[in-house]
Formats: C-alpha cells, structure tokens, sequence
C-alpha cells in the first residue's frame, strides 16, 4: 500500500511538473498565444552553444556557426544560448535593419556583465557600460565632426612617416599585426590625449595589450587569470589618465593648451544637457573606451589590406598607381590633407572590400526590452540579440561570388543598405567610421609608396577571437622601391 501511494505521488508530482512546463512554454512560445519561439537549440546546460559559436572563430570561419543555423532552422532568425544566455540571432539585412532602426525602442546594446568589472563607472550613480556608452555616443558626433577631423589628416600622416621609418625602413621583414596595433594606438594616443613620445606611448601599449585580451577571457576574477590582469591593467590605466587630465587643466587654465587640440581638452571643455562639467575621473573612463575601440579594430583591417595585397598583384598595382599621382602632386615636405584623401577612391574601394571579407567587428549583441514578434516569431523580453555581418558579407544573395575579392562592388551607389555593416548601422553606427577612413587611407598610402611585399607564410591560419588576426601575426618580406 505504502508503495502504491509513493507511486501515486510519484505520478502527480511529474504531472504538476509537465502541466507548469506546459503552460511556461505556451507562454514563451507565443507572446500573443499565437506565434513560436524562434526554430533552432540551446544546447547544453549554462554553456549552450558558446564553444561552437567561439570555435568556428578560433578554425578560422566564424560564418560556419551562422550558415549551418540559417540552412536547418530559419534564414531570418534563429534560437540559441550564448554566454549563458537565451539569444536569438537575427540574420540578413532584414534582420540588421530591424535591430539597427529598433535601438533604444525595442533593443538596446548589450554586453556581459563581466564588462562593468573591467570598465567600472567612477560617476555618481554608478551607470553601467550601457548607460556609459549611451552618452558617449551623444558626445561623438561633435568630437568626430568634419571639421575636426580635417585638422587630423595633417597630424596622422606626421605619425604616419615616422612610425613606417622607424618601424618598416631598411628591414627585410616584418611582422604586421603588432606594427599595426602599435601604429593605430600612436595615433590613437597623440589625437586623442596629445601623447605622441613613443616611450610614453609604450608605458599604455603593454597595459592595454593585457585590458584586450583580458575581455574576451574567461571572466574568473583570480589572481593571475587574464581577466583579473585586464581589471589591473584598466585600473593602472584610469590612474595613468588621471595624472595627463589634471595636468591638462592646469595648461588650459594657464594658455599652454588649446581648447581644440585633441579629444581631451573637447572633453574637459564640454559641458552635458544640464549645464555640467564631466568629472576627471568620468572623463579618463571615456579618454580609455575611446583608445580601446579607436586601434583595436583598424589595427586588425591595417593588417587585412596587407595580407590581400599581398595576394592580389594587379589590385595591388591600381592602389599603387593613385596613391603615387597623389604623392607626385605633393612638394617636399609637404602633408597629405582632405583633398588627398577624398581622391584615395579605389583604394578606400579596395580596403572596403577588405572589411566585407575580414571586419573587426564581426557582429554584436543587444538585448530586448519588451516583448516583441519578428518575422512570425516572439522574441521575449530579457533575450540577446545578436547580429553578424557574415550573414550578409558573405550570403551570395547580396555579395555574387562573396568569396571573390571585387573592389567594384563599392562603386557608384554600392552595397544595398543594411548589408555592408563593418561598422554596425543605425543609432548605433560606430561615430569613428569617417576617422578609421581617415587612419586606414594614410596608411596605405604610405605603404604602397614604399614596398612592394610577400607573404612570408603563404597559407597562414586566421583565426577569429573575437577579431581576424593571421594567426602567426601575418610575416612579410618587404621589397623597398627604388628611388
């Protein structure tokens, strides 16, 4: 008898549980009663399917994990768990339209957690990343006007000579990948805080190697795991600044420096919609994001226009050949300015091409705020949202033959909109997209006008993590022009 009423309650606790699971699906499936769930799987247990989302990057082909997704589940938006998370990836450019035109309406940008450890806000209210980013991107715009970045051609090709002499001239051979990283965050450095001594740009170099790496680490906040040292590195940095920042109100105040000479003294100037002045310690948390994502990613296309030069000879003859007939026009001494750059049209066609094949930024995520249906298909509030640029760089339905370098696919009106997204769209566009022109084009200038290259690793890995690097940094043998 005993045994019959263990049974009994054995049978009515697992119907309970299958009636509650029935009923908490019937209301994820359909917000309005109606509409399913995206098609696709979560995967294993707080991990998902994170390792074969970050694997695909490390093999090299992190479209692996969108097209095998698009093909069995939906070629408009699918199911998954990333970073322990629920997520839906949104895919085509559909999908980047309705997340791009849906910022701060339907989605908002979203990053782990572990992002707040890193870059800890020193504000009054303690804001999140989100929060944080919200307001630099209200200050951008001003700070990356046309105007502004005109004064910067002259400044970028300045640095631009002297890091190619110290770092290219008279070698046989070098690795690209750290030289470009070095280049950008030079530049990075002297435009936004006027440190251009490279002694002094080497103390934050090594530092910010560690704040990189350690992001896209596992965050196990350890001594010494990669994350706790990129929460050191971070903190060093933030102390760093704050010595620079105070020292720079000190010379604006006393007429040593001027009000427009890099993004520091436009900070320490700037006031909010009410009136008020930034605070030190909230302006070195702005001066660190801005150096974070203003080199990272170009360092990574730098490094991507070299290695395709590398393999495509006669693209490489016609960059070539305009930059020359800028160079020829220029007296000596003289400095590239805006009506050099706005002639580079091949070759900012050709390093377009390059960030549709290889973009830093491989895609991101954001997160709903209410629940909402897309394509036929609820979408929670809570779940995040990520897009990729792979679904549409390399999808033939907008890019004929995707695998094919074609620098004519950017001429006249270009891409179709919302489908070349290297750097994101909407509300959310990155507000440096016209100053990574800018370093990129000078860049190459100075580079083709030099040598001529090979690739020392023909068939060299790369590896995606979280952004494309060769995996051996990409090694070249260089081949100066004659004079």
């Amino acid at each position: 008898m005993e045994v019959f009423y263990v049974s009994l309650l054995s049978l009515f606790v697992l119907l309970v549980s299958l009636s509650l699971h029935f009923l908490f699906y019937k209301n994820k499936s359909g917000l309005s009663g109606s509409n399913p769930l995206p098609p696709g799987k979560t995967g294993w247990p707080v991990v998902g399917e994170s390792l074969e989302f970050l694997s695909t990057g490390w093999k090299g082909h992190p479209e692996k994990f969108i097209f095998d997704r698009m093909a069995k589940y939906s070629s408009h938006v699918f199911r998954t768990s990333l970073l322990g998370e629920p997520a839906a990836v949104f895919c085509g450019a559909n999908g980047n339209k309705f997340l791009f035109s849906n910022e701060n309406k339907l989605v908002r940008a979203w990053w782990p957690a572990s992002v707040d450890k890193v870059f800890p806000s020193s504000g009054e209210n303690k804001s999140t990343s989100q929060d944080e980013a919200i307001k630099m991107r209200r200050m951008l715009p001003k700070i990356f006007k046309p105007e502004a970045l005109r004064g910067y051609i002259g400044i970028m090709d300045q640095i631009t000579e002297r890091h190619f002499a110290a770092g290219w001239d008279n070698k046989d051979e070098v690795i690209v990948f750290p030289l470009a990283k070095r280049f950008t965050f030079w530049l990075a450095c002297r435009l936004f805080i006027s440190v251009e001594d490279p002694k002094q740009v080497a103390k934050f170099a090594d530092p910010f190697d560690l704040l990189a790496s350690g992001l896209i680490s596992i965050p196990i906040d350890l001594p010494g795991t990669p994350f706790r040292r990129a929460i050191n590195a971070s903190n060093y940095i933030r102390k760093e600044l704050a010595v620079i920042i105070k020292q720079r109100k000190i010379d604006l105040a006393e007429g040593k420096a001027t009000p427009t000479q890099d993004i520091l003294s436009h900070m320490l100037l700037a006031t909010d919609e009410d009136g008020k002045f930034m605070t030190e310690l909230d302006i070195a948390d702005k001066i660190l994001g801005l150096l974070i994502g203003g080199h990272d990613t170009a360092s990574s296309a730098c490094t991507f226009v070299v290695k395709y030069l590398a393999e495509l000879p006669e693209i490489y003859e016609n960059v070539y050949n305009e930059q020359m007939e800028i160079a020829k026009s220029k007296a000596p001494g003289e400095l590239l300015n805006w009506d050099d750059v706005q002639k580079m049209k091949y070759s900012w066609n050709v390093a377009c091409e390059v960030l549709r094949l290889a973009p830093p930024l491989q895609g991101a995520f954001r997160e709903a705020t209410s629940d909402f249906v897309y394509s036929g298909f609820s979408i929670p509030k809570g779940w995040k949202l990520y897009w990729s640029a792979n679904s549409t760089h390399r999808n033939r339905e907008f890019f004929p033959e995707p695998l094919k370098f074609d620098p004519s696919r950017f001429e006249g009106n270009g891409p179709a909109p919302y489908t070349f997204v290297p750097f994101g769209g909407g509300p959310r566009m990155c507000p440096g997209k016209e100053y990574a022109r800018l370093e990129i084009l000078v860049f190459m200038h100075h580079l083709v006008k030099r040598f001529k290259w090979e690739k020392i690793i023909p068939k060299e890995k790369i590896v995606v993590n979280p952004m494309p690097i060769p995996e051996k940094g990409l090694p070249v043998r260089l081949f100066p022009h004659k004079a």
